[in-house]
């Protein structure tokens, strides 16, 4: 396992950067192991994914471990359709896996989330 890092990038560099990774795979670079980055094109697009109830859904599976989306909405004293709909947008964000039983999960050891405003001023 290993740390989904989640930030804000401008577009512009973050095509630059896509660039000079395919040129170095097409050079034939053997790559490191890598982390999971998820990047955002602004700190309003960052958390309007990532919502309070998301992160306190992400935390409270990271404590607890895999559970079906039913019991992770009982223990948050929510409305399961609301969970589901969360944990939907969280695996198409790759936070969140399910298991071979269906049971919800975080597969990375850290999440860290960093938030930079320099490039707005």
């Amino acid at each position: 396992m290993s740390t989904a890092i989640i930030g804000i990038t401008e577009p512009g560099k973050m095509r630059a950067e896509l660039v000079e990774l395919a040129r170095r795979l097409d050079a034939g670079e053997k790559l490191p192991e890598a982390d999971y980055r998820l990047n955002f094109a602004s700190a309003g697009q960052l958390f309007s994914e990532l919502t309070p109830r998301r992160l306190a859904l992400l935390e409270d599976l990271k404590l607890h471990g895999a559970c079906s989306i039913y019991a992770l909405a009982k223990r948050l004293r929510r409305n399961y359709s609301n969970v589901h709909t969360d944990v939907a947008r969280l695996l198409e964000h790759d936070l969140v896996a399910k298991d071979e039983k269906g049971r919800v999960f975080v597969p990375w050891e850290d999440i860290r989330i960093s938030v930079s405003l320099a490039h707005a001023a």
